[in-house]
């Protein structure tokens, strides 16, 4: 890493120590971190992490889909200082408000599709997503609708770990021993072209969704549907690629039956996809409501937005009578070094041109990877621009999975790791979710190493008798 940023020397046993004994991560295996506890990333610079040891990796995930400009950019940690310096928090509950949050949606309006022209701020993409659906409710409670409650959303969704974004994730092992609120959410089936029906074409597995869509409403009944959710590609289900014309389907039976349809942009936002939102230039739909996160502030800083529609936010707008206020939000809604962090985040992607460089550079990564798939364990490449997934089986023909005590995912990532990339194990997949600042260059080094690591890994799989 460059020697002229802020350093600090660190005891590598005494920290991997407190993180074990102290450290409540998201997302542990216990069985795991009981015994090894965590590598440890303490710098970072462009594609590049570092751990405690000194040891580098490219940085395959973009930290988790969101680090889009790449580590170490100095001025968006200026503009976060200055803001810092200059306020670095006043509430924005009663009429209360301040600049870069202002600056930020009047940004954002700017961006989405022309009717998205308002801005609900919340901390991350579970509490957009939460915070979303509570605004739905109460939008149709003010149309005097309050039967239309329920949520329609699809196995292996990924919304989040709130109580209520919770609920809409479909990801089944998510859920294991934990409560959700299950009389408020329907799912439907994910799109999953690798897995459909052996005897249905690509046009008529998106036909028997769409028709699942509707049978669904007409067994639960549109008076009682408040909205549909989805990722434009699913993400930690799975990197999930939808049939040709399958999202702009899905949000004209919600029209017809005047239901809300939910973009979750949190992954595929701010020029994953090659575009600032996903949604309209790619999938050719117009969502009543788009939500964002991660890649809004490349990671910088905290910070969850849900965009709204002219048609909501007149009913959202209307007093419910004499003092009746929008009664919800949080203490950090539009905070002003995370807004701060967006704004600069922004500039620097249309300033560089992140998402014309991803519309250059996403199929040259998509044509290298599957490349790949030669290999014995690699049943499917999949995704889009800079959002891949590599989905491994113990046979190509039939599709079987591997034993989840395999842990193939894990050992495709440990091998990768030993070769100086870091990538994404989800149970039988590996997601590559890049900073957006890869190189062809890049990507050929990565290629080569994944083409070393599935090699390593089938090996050790038959020497561990899977295979």
């Amino acid at each position: 890493m460059t020697k002229n940023r802020p350093t600090h020397a660190y005891d590598s046993q005494d920290l991997w120590q407190k993180d074990k004994d102290h450290f409540i991560h998201p997302f542990t295996d216990f069985s795991l971190f009981n015994e090894k506890g965590c590598d440890l990333i303490t710098d970072s610079e462009g594609i590049y992490v570092e751990d405690v040891r000194g040891n580098r990796f490219i940085d395959g995930i973009a930290g988790l889909w969101c680090v889009n400009v790449g580590h170490g950019r100095a001025e968006i940690g200026q503009a976060m200082a200055d803001q810092a310096t200059r306020m670095a928090y006043f509430s924005t509950f009663n009429n209360l408000s301040n600049a870069p949050a202002t600056e930020l949606a009047a940004k954002l309006a700017e961006l989405a599709p022309s009717h998205l022209n308002h801005v609900f701020y919340s901390c991350g993409g579970s509490t957009a997503n939460d915070a979303t659906i509570r605004l739905v409710h109460y939008y149709f409670n003010r149309l005097g609708k309050p039967t239309k409650k329920q949520i329609l959303s699809r196995n292996n969704a990924y919304h989040g770990t709130t109580y209520m974004a919770a609920s809409l994730t479909g990801i089944e092992s998510n859920n294991w021993e934990f409560d959700t609120l299950d009389h408020l959410v329907t799912h439907l089936s994910e799109a999953n072209c690798y897995r459909r029906p052996e005897e249905m074409t690509e046009a008529e597995y998106c036909d028997h969704l769409v028709d699942e869509l509707e049978s669904a409403i007409e067994r639960i009944g549109a008076d009682n549907i408040a909205a549909f959710i989805a990722e434009p590609i699913m993400g930690a289900g799975g990197v999930l690629m939808a049939p040709q014309g399958y999202h702009a389907r899905m949000q004209a039976v919600c029209r017809a039956n005047h239901i809300l349809y939910i973009a979750d942009e949190v992954v595929t936002g701010f020029g994953r996809l090659g575009h600032f939102f996903a949604s309209e230039a790619v999938f050719d739909t117009q969502p009543d409501i788009i939500n964002v996160a991660k890649g809004l502030s490349s990671g910088y800083a905290p910070l969850g937005a849900t965009l709204i529609s002219d048609e909501l936010y007149a009913v959202l707008s209307t007093p419910q009578g004499p003092g009746g206020v929008l009664s919800t939000g949080f203490t950090y809604s539009g905070h002003p070094v995370s807004c701060a962090a967006a704004l600069k985040n922004i500039e620097i992607i249309e300033r560089e041109g992140l998402c014309e460089h991803v519309r250059d550079i996403g199929p040259y990564l998509e044509r290298k990877l599957k490349t790949l798939a030669a290999h014995e364990t690699i049943g499917d490449i999949r995704g889009s621009h800079f959002m891949m997934a590599i989905e491994n089986v113990a046979d190509k023909a039939t599709k079987e999975l591997l034993p989840v005590e395999a842990r193939v995912g894990d050992r495709v990532a440990a091998e990768a790791q030993k070769r100086g990339l870091i990538i994404r194990p989800v149970g039988h997949l590996n997601i590559i979710s890049p900073p957006l600042i890869w190189t062809r260059q890049i990507v050929d080094e990565v290629v080569a190493i994944l083409d070393e690591s599935f090699a390593a890994t089938t090996l050790s799989l038959k020497a561990d008798g899977y295979l």
